[in-house]
């Protein structure tokens, strides 16, 4: 017999109700007001924003670093306990930025990535930018989606220096499967942040493309002053010079969101993850062809 929880899941997994409920209302309003309201501090909100959260979602806050939060907001921003996450520490590998359930993965050809089956989006426009999009032509792109339970924050997949961060607005449509096999270009109409890492090693630039949605949409970068949200409009570009190891911490949602990695041609996939797989930050999601070298 199916719990009350399991039964409110099953009712909101209902493709046209979910769609509905997430896409079909004043979004950017509505994910402003809860910008404002999950950081209300004060335990009569907090706690009873929580539960109803955890009663909705696959949300475990057994690994976090603290047992208590003051705010909903910092329940979703949470860190982990040290070691709660392994990375994989062969120099030859790109490891995963963040927790995330694998969605469409490929090669990028004529410009071409793909959001769903059938669906498919510019680099072009994804990245703002015909000359940013020429760097990787060719690379593999990987979609990692960060559902509402997830820990949000996201990591460096390879040593190497943070050059650019480009800050794109947009809307806050939902990113999960149905809205997806929906929305054309969504990635490409929502708010989000393109990253070009350039790697220690010397090799082409890796590129992560920070995409948020509906709710507490903000991006937070260690290397950008601002917190980026909706408040601002068309594209701002910061020039930034900053190093990170393999597994360091770049930012975090305010809430669940998408990473699209790019990943240059000199890298292969690694065959044992395919889409529909929940992983961890950490894990080796590609390996470098023209490296010898495996382990530190």
């Amino acid at each position: 017999m199916m719990t009350i929880k399991q039964a409110l899941r099953a009712v909101v997994a209902q493709e046209d109700l979910n769609f509905l409920l997430t896409n079909r209302i004043p979004r950017i309003t509505l994910t402003r007001f809860m910008g404002w309201f999950s950081a209300l501090h004060h335990p009569w909100i907090s706690r009873p924003s929580i539960a109803l959260w955890q009663l909705f979602s696959d949300l475990d806050l057994h690994e976090a670093r603290e047992s208590r939060f003051s705010s909903l907001h910092d329940a979703f921003i949470r860190e982990l306990k040290p070691g709660a996450r392994q990375v994989d520490i062969r120099t030859d590998v790109l490891t995963s930025p963040s927790d995330a359930i694998v969605g469409a993965f490929g090669v990028i050809d004529n410009g071409r990535l793909y959001q769903a089956k059938g669906f498919a989006y510019q680099l072009e426009e994804l990245v703002g930018g015909v000359q940013e999009a020429e760097a990787w032509q060719g690379a593999h792109f990987v979609t990692l989606r960060l559902t509402a339970g997830m820990y949000h924050r996201f990591h460096a997949p390879a040593d190497g220096t943070l050059r650019q961060v480009r800050y794109i607005s947009g809307d806050t449509w939902n990113v999960n499967p149905i809205a997806l096999r929906r929305v054309e270009r969504l990635f490409c109409k929502n708010e989000r942040a393109c990253l070009k890492l350039d790697p220690a090693d010397g090799g082409a630039a890796i590129g992560i493309v920070a995409v948020a949605a509906i709710l507490v949409a903000s991006i937070r970068l260690h290397a950008v002053p601002d917190t980026l949200n909706t408040r601002f409009k068309g594209r701002r570009d910061y020039d930034c010079e900053q190093a990170y190891g393999k597994g360091d911490e770049m930012g975090w949602f305010h809430h669940g969101s998408t990473l699209i990695l790019l990943v240059p041609s000199q890298y292969e996939r690694l065959k044992d993850w395919h889409e529909g797989d929940r992983i961890q930050m950490g894990r080796a999601l590609f390996r470098r062809l023209d490296c010898q070298q495996t382990v530190v």
